[in-house]
């Protein structure tokens, strides 16, 4: 095998109550990676298109090219690969947007090379990636966009992570057309949180999982409620407790924001129901004249593929 081409989904991280520890994939958008073998033991990012010109081409720089470098050296190849990498989601989103890039590129070179290493050890490399985009090796969004499903990250040192099964839900995310650095999204939250109110976020994770693991579609809808985090984040997104009170009230389960925003996500138990919470979504984003798309999917369970 020379070449090989993947789709590697977005996701959605945190899941309202689950900072850093939660995120889920979703079927679309995601990131399209063609990935070559060369005789040369570099990486080279031959082209990028769908970003508009933003991302750098030098591999070193880049989360597609920094997750296979380091693959390359773990494996002591004396190959490398060339990259195309196709984005098919909006940047600085809130929907994972490099880790969709690092994944699906260190999925694919993988696969030329054999498939010698298992997803969780290519984890490490994706990890690393991230640390390149945004200063932090986190997993909630290249952990889910590489596994599929919800995933739960439960410690970091040493890497842990568990997939969470789920009951059919269906995810509506929209994304307005402002923008929100994550490392300002970052650098807003208060280090010092009252106790009672970390007590009651426990809880919510706790119910969240209990409620994914039963199928109790209320307590799923009880538990998706941020004490700490959204609260201090919401003051980015214009309009956001009126977008969010639109979905709960046409259906929704839940609503909060997809990882450090701008992106806002809903859970809901049926395809009809996610639409139509899209729609109204859209129609809130639209009073204040701010542009935006909608995507709705079903939780994607299988994470990055061949296509």
């Amino acid at each position: 095998m020379k070449q090989i081409k993947v789709f590697a989904p977005a996701t959605v991280a945190n899941v309202t109550c689950g900072y850093d520890v939660l995120g889920f994939a979703v079927e679309n958008p995601g990131d399209e990676i063609v990935a070559r073998l060369i005789d040369e033991p570099k990486v080279i990012i031959k082209k990028i298109t769908g970003d508009g010109g933003k991302l750098p081409i030098e591999a070193e720089k880049n989360t597609a090219g920094v997750s296979v470098i380091n693959y390359l050296k773990h494996i002591k190849s004396k190959q490398g690969i060339e990259l195309e990498i196709h984005k098919k989601m909006p940047l600085g989103s809130g929907l994972g947007s490099s880790a969709s890039s690092s994944v699906g590129s260190v999925f694919a070179t993988n696969l030329l090379f054999g498939n010698l290493l298992s997803k969780r050890e290519l984890l490490q490399f994706t990890m690393e990636a991230e640390r390149v985009a945004c200063g932090s090796a986190h997993a909630d969004n290249v952990a889910p966009s590489l596994f599929g499903g919800l995933v739960l990250i439960r410690n970091y040192d040493p890497i842990d992570v568990i997939k969470i099964k789920t009951p059919k839900l269906f995810a509506t995310v929209i994304h307005p057309e402002i923008i929100v650095k994550t490392e300002d999204a970052r650098n807003i939250l208060n280090k010092n949180v009252p106790l009672e109110k970390v007590v009651k976020q426990c809880g919510n994770l706790a119910g969240l999982i209990t409620g994914m693991f039963t199928e109790n579609y209320e307590l799923i809808s009880r538990s998706l409620v941020d004490e700490i985090i959204e609260p201090q984040r919401a003051k980015l997104i214009p309009n956001f407790y009126n977008v969010k009170e639109v979905a709960i009230e046409n259906g929704a389960l839940g609503c909060g924001i997809s990882g450090s925003g701008p992106s806002i996500f809903a859970l809901s138990k049926d395809e009809k129901t996610a639409e139509i919470v899209g729609e109204k979504m859209k129609k809130e984003f639209a009073k204040i004249k701010i542009e935006n798309d909608v995507f709705v999917s079903e939780i994607n369970n299988e994470g990055v593929k061949v296509i």
